[in-house]
């Protein structure tokens, strides 16, 4: 099974597994496994021993649903590129959208 892990991430699922499973005190187990006691208490407190996701659970968008009909209309019948379409939104419905 490959496992996808952050390009920073100082545990494995299996050492996360031995910190859930271990009852000796936070510091013991950060001086084993070479992590911080911070990292010890956060992987003590989740369900799961797998990197959660870091993509945003709400979009950050600035148009109304109008600004946005006529955003996706004008794509489909200009047939043009994402940054086309861009700055044409930026100069003619909202100056602060973003990509």
């Amino acid at each position: 099974m490959l496992i996808h892990l952050h390009k920073q991430a100082t545990t494995t699922p299996k050492v996360r597994a031995a910190i859930q499973a271990s009852g000796e005190p936070a510091s013991a187990l950060a001086e084993r496994f070479g992590t911080t006691e911070q990292t010890i208490y956060k992987w003590r407190h989740r369900d799961s021993v797998h990197d959660r996701s870091h993509t945003a659970h709400r979009l950050q968008t600035t148009l109304s649903l109008a600004q946005e009909a006529i955003a996706v209309a004008l794509r489909k019948t200009l047939l043009v590129s994402q940054d086309d379409l861009l700055a044409v939104v930026r100069e003619f419905l909202n100056p602060d959208v973003s990509r």
